[in-house]
């Protein structure tokens, strides 16, 4: 007797069906779009970029950050506290050595100025005081002196008439003794007010030296206020381009406040960073490619910053020669030159060339495009060495060929 089979079991296995016969369809278009890519890819010319194989120089670079920036820049600060009165020139203008930018209110500076002179005047009347007052003193001391030498001298005659009548019967030994005793004091006295010169000298020589000393600093000062004053008639001191001004009028500036910068806009220089990764790589004077607008110029480094910052390193570079079209604060390519080869097999660099050692290219072959396995050596932004599996002349596909990359063989179609 036959069973009745429910309608949700037919539809389970009809659902069954469906999806393995889906699944066959899709394993067999993708084992087909396999096939295809191994044994009948095609692309048109078209799509992809070649270059020819030659021979030629190559060096090899790492690639850096560069801004460049002029190689003088004169920086004028303010030489005095003052407020800014009037700015006479626009950044962007050129000027030349000697012309008028700023001019600052310096009044108060001025009567500081002016203070000081007073000062200084009245230092040098109470030099000219004290030594009046010191030779006063020594005079005075210069004259009890002689009154001293004269009383020495009467005293000596006494002490000789004191013998002489003592050997004429009319004196005494006592008479001579305290004659002799007088003179004796009389000398110790004259002693000790020598000494008392002497040390009069000196501390007049001192106390003179001190006073001239202190009104030499007072004039130093004097005189460096009066330069300053001066350097307050904000001027260029060389030809050159004005990058920056502080036009803020009425603004208090102290002094050190950077004014103005003047560039000199015919020279210029690189200011490179890189990762410290590569600096055991990087070293003054190593050569160094600029490209600008696609144009290479040459330089090397000049210094090497020796502190690194958040992983950065910084260097600058000396171009070799100048350039019209750079321009303050332009960023460029820079590339540093580690290596170099002369006279070797190289490549123009493509994205189907990536690093260095053993991969596959495809070489043109009439109109086909064959894979190949060549090794790679030192590399730039222009060209690939290459070590081995080409020969010069042959023509290989530099574009990215990644989407290919199962394929051994593609038709090339016009």
């Amino acid at each position: 007797m036959d069973t009745v089979i429910d309608a949700s079991v037919i539809q389970k296995k009809k659902k069954s069906r469906i999806i393995i016969l889906s699944a066959a369809i899709a394993l067999l278009v993708l084992s087909v779009w396999w096939v295809r890519s191994i044994f009948s890819s095609t692309m048109h010319r078209a799509e992809f970029t070649t270059g020819v194989v030659g021979l030629g120089n190559i060096e090899n670079t790492i690639s850096a950050n560069g801004e460049v920036l002029p190689e003088f820049e004169e920086v004028i600060t303010s030489p005095v506290n003052a407020a800014i009165k009037t700015a006479l020139m626009d950044a962007g203008k050129k000027v030349k050595a000697g012309q008028a930018i700023l001019v600052l209110d310096k009044s108060a500076t001025e009567n500081e100025f002016i203070k000081l002179q007073f000062q200084l005047e009245t230092k040098r009347n109470e030099i000219k005081k004290l030594k009046l007052d010191l030779n006063k003193s020594f005079f005075d001391i210069q004259s009890s002196n002689s009154i001293k030498q004269l009383r020495i001298s009467s005293l000596q005659d006494a002490v000789e008439n004191a013998k002489r009548l003592f050997k004429a019967g009319g004196g005494t030994r006592e008479d001579i003794e305290q004659a002799e005793l007088d003179l004796k004091v009389a000398l110790l006295e004259k002693k000790q007010l020598e000494n008392e010169i002497r040390s009069k000298q000196q501390t007049m020589q001192v106390e003179v030296k001190e006073a001239e000393i202190a009104a030499a600093i007072q004039q130093n000062d004097l005189t460096e206020l009066q330069r300053k004053l001066k350097l307050a008639d904000v001027s260029a001191t060389r030809e050159g381009v004005i990058t920056y001004i502080n036009k803020n009028i009425g603004a208090a500036v102290h002094e050190g406040d950077v004014l103005v910068r003047i560039a000199d806009l015919g020279s210029f220089k690189v200011s490179g960073t890189i990762s410290d990764n590569y600096l055991d790589q990087l070293r003054a004077g190593m050569p160094v490619i600029i490209r600008v607008n696609d144009a290479p110029m040459r330089g090397h480094v000049a210094n090497v910053y020796p502190s690194v910052q958040n992983g950065i390193v910084s260097f600058d570079v000396q171009l070799d020669e100048r350039n019209k079209q750079l321009r303050p604060n332009m960023k460029v390519e820079t590339y540093l030159v580690t290596a170099a080869h002369s006279n070797v097999m190289r490549l123009p660099n493509g994205a189907a060339l990536k690093g260095i050692g053993k991969q596959d290219v495809f070489v043109l072959s009439k109109d086909k495009a064959i894979r190949r396995t060549v090794t790679l050596g030192m590399s730039n932004f222009d060209y690939v060495e290459i070590v081995d599996g080409l020969k010069p002349g042959e023509v290989v596909i530099t574009s990215d060929m990644s989407e290919y990359k199962n394929a051994r063989e593609i038709q090339i179609k016009d």
